[in-house]
């Protein structure tokens, strides 16, 4: 079965498990591997080859509470009577230039 590995990995799960068992310096290491100190630093140190998972330990919800969405629908109503209130705003000041001119 195949590695799957995440799009910026830069090792195998042979290289690492390579540089884990190996007992040369990490700058020989980096330089033999073309990868940088930092990732040979941190091989010896795992149990496994395995990626570690990166991101939110927690899931966010995507779902409002009602109370959010009451809020959300009502900011969104006064805002869209503001914009009519601007558009008519405007067009009075449009016909009161065109009556200065």
């Amino acid at each position: 079965m195949g590695q799957i590995l995440h799009g910026s990995a830069k090792t195998t799960h042979t290289v690492r498990s390579e540089v884990q068992r190996s007992q040369a310096s990490v700058a020989s290491l980096s330089r033999h591997y073309g990868i940088n100190q930092k990732t040979v630093l941190k091989w010896p140190h795992r149990q496994s080859v395995e990626d570690m998972p990166m991101g939110p330990k927690e899931r966010r919800s995507t779902v409002l509470s009602p109370m959010e969405e009451a809020a959300v629908v009502t900011l969104s109503h006064q805002f869209f009577a503001l914009l009519k209130a601007e558009k008519r705003v405007m067009k009075r000041l449009d016909r009161f230039e065109a009556l200065r001119a």
